[in-house]
């Protein structure tokens, strides 16, 4: 019992044995914390758990938990490959106690866990102990039979852990195993600590104090245990090799990148296989839980890690992309464990592949940046470390890459400079960080869960109801009645009212009884399932455990049912025309209006849009059953239920299945389109009436919207473009039918007639005097030199220039000048100075003195020829006066 998946199944299987449940991972991105950008510890789900703000129906729990540490506090990015044992991605193995048992069970589990079941030679470990922690010391001597030697005492925060500045907090022992001479370090606390000999691989955190303020610390009622021990690290002592990448999972990651380059690790290049291979894991599994590579936040810090790992590949010699390919191999060694990559594969194989593409291109330009900005340097410069930061941000060159390129001209990069911009960079990115979206909310809620436990909902088979007033909030606060006038929020034992989630908005509605009346202005989800009430008091008092009719807008839910069905279907319709990569970013639900965000590269064409708008209403008109179903999530899951990516799910879910199974457009055993999905749906699908998507747009990298409307909405819409085509076809005196065609042959008409209007006036403006439109002088002599000299109208600028040259060859010899004057009383100008004499006139000089006439300032062109314009048109005879004194000296 070695292998990486064998070593995670024992400990699991261990705690379950001895009373703990089994948890599932929770998402890298976490749920119930906004301070975090990624999941980085075993604890985090249960965060409000260990702060008495949730409870659980166990009170021993145990967890193999993927964490993320690449961005924030805690960021290894730098250091994977080049180390022994930094990991972006890991898997963090741990046992928790609310409350149940405390330091002598848990140092016993644990001691038990790694000398019996997984055989670790007593004389080769030692922990360590917060330096006044007696009593964990007193129970290692007792347990494991250690004497004094073997219990390090350490005075400093690396053995007190404090979930912040105030909250649970206690001490901690870390479990640590001598890996032999042949590696250097010393024991913890010596000089030597920093060394990999001693290796930790087992956190004990004794949670028993609450630090009320900075300087008053009591102890917790009811103590607590929280465990973390490192799978990867764990895995290196079981097989007895000196680095996480020669464990078993990582030695098949490595072969399979060596199968894909041809060729293997050796010298100088094993870290770049060792950065790929971590990174192949952070980025999947990111991917996976619905991250994508952008330029800010969580998809900033994965496209860091994407491209690292890309520029590896490329120093390893990959001509094309390469990450992608590997895919199949992550789902190999961990798809059992964690199936969200196999479900995923498709969409990170793509998102990979994209990436890597756009990679390509931008590091080759900034290749050419590095060549262009350090051009005129010399051996013994310095790079500007400003502009190294620049292409280590924007266009993913690490500094060492920089550094590299430069080092055999004998150029260093100033690292000063370079460390200023990096620290500016990161005090903006944490200024700008907002957090996670599903995040605790206050206090009260989750104090009034633990009271009175989850509002059942009722409004999956009902919209009237009653039920029983259990708390009201007014301003933020418990109270015990609101009246007449007041604002609040109420909380039911029971509601049809559906909180918005997922998605879809929350219901309206009103909450009545004899004399009284509440407008729910909206309905929102508390502490995971504590549904909220919002609206005001038109009439009466209400006062706790009051009894009240509950009715939902029955017209306003009718509409979001229509919607949220139709998103259903435009989803399933979009995968059958675009491809297996579409997946679900984020949707809204309203009365009025739905629109869909999904995964997906490049625009949708109107013929594609035509496509999928065809095969929903195609569904549509089947006004087949929509069925609802309770399942297993494991099993939902194989019968091809689609699940929001990094949505967290129940052992129990709903499953929503439209359309007959056996289709053209496809099949599956519940259905055509079957998701897992909390929402409220139509009856049957001729319910939605009909879809039609009205709009399609790019909302991010990668993320395109298309947003729809259905039943009387569509219908209304529909009509008046029917409506508006009417008007346009009596315009036309055309047929409905001929609309297009007629509109059509007006449009090449009115071209014609432009064109030739065009042409009538640039004859009648070269055609002399008054006729021109302008009445200006023609043709006059100026000191032996020409002037053709005319103010024109409804002539364009480009056209202007023609005119000019027509001039120069009427005349031979001279200076042509023409004023357009336009409809809104502006005048553009243009001078024409013929060959011969543009050593003594400059057009340029000419033009620039009509403009200032006209209101302008200055002109362009060349000697030859020149432009300019004004906002006085009215004073083009002016103007044309001021050239003429301008030539004639």
């Amino acid at each position: 019992m070695s292998g990486v998946n064998e070593i995670r199944s024992a400990f699991l299987n261990y705690f379950a044995k001895n009373s703990h449940e089994a948890v599932s991972s929770s998402p890298l991105v976490p749920r119930n914390d906004p301070t975090l950008m990624f999941t980085n510890a075993g604890m985090v789900q249960f965060k409000n758990v260990f702060t008495g703000l949730e409870k659980r129906p166990y009170q021993r729990a145990t967890t193999s938990q993927k964490c993320v540490r690449a961005g924030g506090k805690h960021n290894d990015l730098d250091n994977v490959g080049y180390t022994a044992r930094h990991l972006t991605f890991f898997e963090m193995l741990g046992n928790f106690s609310f409350g149940d048992y405390f330091k002598e069970r848990a140092i016993e589990l644990a001691w038990n866990l790694i000398t019996k079941d997984f055989g670790l030679k007593k004389d080769k470990l030692l922990v360590t102990v917060y330096h006044t922690d007696d009593e964990a010391a007193g129970y290692w001597k007792k347990i494991a039979g250690f004497s004094d030697d073997r219990i390090i005492r350490i005075p400093t925060s690396d053995n007190f852990w404090a979930m912040g500045d105030t909250g649970p907090c206690g001490p901690c022992s870390e479990i640590f195993i001598d890996r032999g001479e042949h590696i250097f370090g010393g024991p913890p606390g010596s000089p030597d600590e920093d060394g990999d000999r001693f290796l930790e691989f087992w956190n004990l955190v004794f949670m028993q104090y609450d630090q009320v303020t900075k300087d008053e610390r009591v102890p917790l009622p009811c103590p607590s245990i929280d465990t973390g021990m490192g799978l990867e690290r764990m895995a290196s002592i079981l097989q007895g090799v000196d680095s996480v990448f020669d464990t078993d999972l990582f030695r098949n990651l490595i072969d399979a990148t060596s199968s894909a380059l041809g060729r293997g690790p050796s010298g100088d290049d094993a870290a770049s296989f060792r950065v790929i291979a971590d990174h192949l894991r952070s980025s999947s599994f990111l991917i996976a839980d619905g991250v994508l590579p952008s330029n800010e936040g969580r998809g900033y810090v994965l496209r860091r890690i994407m491209r690292r790992a890309m520029r590896h590949a490329q120093l390893l010699g990959a001509k094309e992309p390469l990450m992608w390919r590997l895919v199949w191999a992550l789902v190999r060694e961990m798809g059992q464990a964690y199936p969200e990559l196999v479900r995923a594969e498709a969409m990170i194989e793509e998102t990979m592949r994209l990436e890597e593409t756009r990679f390509r291109k931008t590091l080759e330009r900034g290749l050419s940046i590095l060549d262009e900005k350090s051009a005129t340097l010399k051996k013994g410069d310095m790079f500007d470390g400003e502009t190294a930061f620049t292409l280590y941000d924007t266009y993913g060159f690490p500094l060492d890459l920089t550094q590299d390129a430069l080092r055999n001209r004998g150029i260093n990069v100033d690292i000063a400079s370079f460390t200023d911009a990096m620290d500016r960079q990161r005090a903006k990115a944490r200024a700008s960080w907002a957090g996670s979206g599903e995040a605790a909310t206050e206090a009260v809620w989750f104090g009034l869960r633990d009271k009175h436990g989850a509002t059942e909902f009722l409004g999956y088979d009902t919209e009237t109801a009653e039920g029983v007033v259990t708390a009201l909030v007014k301003d933020g606060n418990e109270v015990d009645a609101l009246k007449a006038g007041d604002q609040g929020a109420i909380v039911l034992n029971q509601t049809p009212f559906y909180a918005e989630s997922g998605g879809q908005v929350g219901d309206t509605g009103v909450l009545i009884a004899d004399g009284v009346r509440f407008v729910v202005t909206d309905t929102l989800k508390k502490a995971g399932d504590l549904f909220v009430h919002f609206g005001t008091v038109e009439q009466g008092a209400i006062s706790l455990g009051d009894a009240l009719a509950l009715e939902v807008d029955h017209a306003r839910r009718s509409a979001i049912r229509a919607n949220h069905s139709a998103t259903h279907l435009l989803h399933e319709a979009l995968r059958q025309v675009l491809g297996d990569h579409i997946a679900q970013k984020g949707s809204m639900v309203a009365p009025d209006r739905l629109r869909f965000d999904f995964v997906h590269q490049k625009p949708i064409t109107p013929d594609e849009l035509r496509q999928v708008e065809d095969i929903a209403n195609d569904i549509v008109l089947e006004n087949d059953e929509v069925v609802t179903r309770l399942m297993a999530v494991d099993d939902a899951r194989e019968a091809g239920a689609r699940a929001l990516f990094g949505e967290k799910y129940g052992d129990e879910v709903r499953v929503v299945s439209m359309g007959k199974a056996a289709r053209e457009h496809g099949s599956n055993a519940l259905g055509w389109s079957v998701e897992l999905c909390g929402g409220t749906h139509v009856k049957r699908t001729g319910d939605i009436g009909l879809v039609s998507i009205t709009g399609e747009s790019a909302v991010a990298s990668g993320v395109r919207r298309i947003e729809a409307l259905t039943g009387r909405q569509a219908r209304q819409a529909l009509n008046n473009l029917r409506n508006d085509l009417r008007v346009v076809s009596a315009e036309l005196n055309a047929s409905l039918g001929d609309v297009t065609s007629r509109a059509s042959a007006i449009v090449q008409e009115r071209k014609k007639l432009e064109r030739e209007l065009a042409e009538a006036r640039k004859k009648l403006a070269m055609g002399g005097g008054a006729a021109a439109g302008g009445g200006s002088s023609d043709v006059r002599d100026i000191g032996g030199v020409k002037l053709m000299a005319r103010s024109v109208e409804g002539i364009e600028i480009k056209d202007l220039k023609s005119l000019v040259d027509q001039g120069k060859k009427q005349i031979g010899s001279g200076v042509i000048a023409l004023i357009a004057k336009s409809e809104d009383g502006k005048g553009s100008v243009v001078v024409g100075v013929t060959p011969d004499l543009v050593a003594r006139f400059s057009a340029v000089d000419l033009v620039r003195k009509a403009s200032e006439v006209l209101g302008g300032k200055g002109g362009g062109g060349k000697p030859d020829m020149a432009q300019a314009g004004g906002p006085d048109g009215s004073k083009a005879d002016a103007a044309l006066e001021a050239i003429a004194a301008a030539i004639g000296g």
